[in-house]
């Protein structure tokens, strides 16, 4: 009987987390960043190589491209476990880390952003 109410604790728990996107960004931060790329300097095969392939590609009406990566990091909220109460609704937060890097004409890195934000999304419909 225990193993089976370990298993079931295990199970809720884990299924409380969600992360989605460029795993690769959980460790990273504005500085962390600013250390790996160098304005002028960061080719665009060393950003593919140190953060992979980009979520998404733009391009700007000068023709530089522009790749961001994104990572969404949330947990339930405890009220998504009372019965009853989570049928009306219920909540994730967590952070959302984002990288936008601009490129010149050469592929050498022009521009970066890095952004982290506190996200909550919520369901149900009493939300």
């Amino acid at each position: 009987m225990n193993k089976v109410l370990f298993v079931c604790v295990v199970a809720i728990a884990l299924g409380g987390c969600m992360s989605i996107g460029n795993q690769t960004l959980k460790a990273e931060n504005e500085q962390t960043i600013s250390e790996k790329m160098v304005e002028g300097t960061t080719t665009m095969n060393e950003v593919r190589s140190m953060f992979g392939s980009p979520l998404e590609t733009n391009f700007t009406d000068g023709g530089l491209e522009i790749w961001k990566y994104v990572l969404s990091d949330v947990s339930s909220d405890a009220i998504n476990y009372i019965p009853i109460i989570n049928l009306f609704g219920g909540s994730a937060s967590g952070t959302k880390k984002e990288l936008v890097v601009l490129f010149d004409d050469n592929n050498i890195v022009k521009r970066f952003a890095m952004a982290e934000s506190d996200v909550k999304t919520k369901t149900g419909f009493m939300n």
